[in-house]
């Protein structure tokens, strides 16, 4: 057990936990099981964007949208609510999620980004606000990636970042979106949607969050006709795929470079 993770536990609930054990996985952010000696567990994590996202899981549960309580958090731990998680996204899990996004999404916003930037692991994620959104998914999500790409590369997302104005809406209502939505980040239970996790939230495109989706996931068609996109969703989705894909770069490698181009060749760049 990490002495300095138990002490920061009581020093935020006054009890200490009687065992912590890491979760498997979380190659960007981990988290940790923590019991009590009456057996109640609940969630930590540590970091220094921790506080940041204790904020956006905040303004996700005033939506309605089914996230972890926040229990307790400063700017370098944060304890959240254990959820159940026994399954899959399959079935009336998908369902359950366009409910989901549904009740997110209807949260809206004055203009695109979030009040503080953001950071997985050691890429910067910008959320300046904009007015106009195609300006916010070049400046923001695509072009602050190409000089950290190959010459050639980062020439492609250029040109397609100058055209944007011809791909993206100009104005969609700026919904509160999760951010970096795919199946490890949903918490299924009982075949509905117990909480949604990890987020990287701000307010955009809806057509983000159906679109991020789409990168390790298969949604099916039902799912998607209950959202209710706008027209001409599906011709977008490489668009905002691509944000996904080239973190994706930068934090593992360049094994997902292939998937970047395939993407930019979708879409005539």
């Amino acid at each position: 057990m990490s002495d300095t993770l138990a002490d920061a536990i009581e020093r935020l609930v006054g009890k200490r936990p009687a065992d912590i054990r890491r979760f498997a996985g979380g190659d960007i952010s981990g988290a940790s099981l923590a019991t009590f000696a009456d057996g109640e567990t609940i969630v930590a994590k540590s970091g220094p964007v921790v506080g940041i996202e204790a904020r956006m899981l905040g303004a996700m549960a005033q939506s309605g949208a089914p996230t972890p309580e926040v229990i307790a958090a400063d700017e370098v731990v944060m304890l959240i609510e254990h959820l159940p998680s026994d399954a899959g996204l399959s079935g009336s899990a998908w369902n359950s999620l366009a409910e989901a996004l549904g009740q997110l999404h209807a949260d809206t916003g004055e203009s695109y980004g979030w009040p503080e930037d953001y950071a997985l692991r050691d890429v910067m994620v910008e959320n300046e606000a904009c007015d106009s959104w195609p300006q916010f998914w070049g400046e923001r999500r695509l072009l602050c990636h190409a000089p950290h790409l190959p010459a050639a590369l980062a020439k492609r997302l250029e040109n397609l970042s100058s055209k944007l104005s011809d791909i993206l809406p100009h104005s969609p209502k700026p919904a509160l979106l999760h951010g970096d939505l795919w199946g490890g980040n949903i918490l299924v239970s009982g075949g509905r949607i117990s909480g949604l996790i990890d987020p990287c939230a701000y307010y955009g495109d809806r057509e983000v969050d159906a679109a991020s989706l789409t990168v390790f996931d298969h949604p099916p068609g039902s799912f998607f006709a209950s959202l209710e996109l706008e027209p001409g969703w599906s011709e977008r989705q490489p668009v905002y795929r691509l944000w996904m894909w080239l973190l994706h770069v930068r934090l593992f490698g360049d094994g997902y470079r292939p998937a970047v181009e395939r993407e930019l060749e979708m879409l005539g760049f």
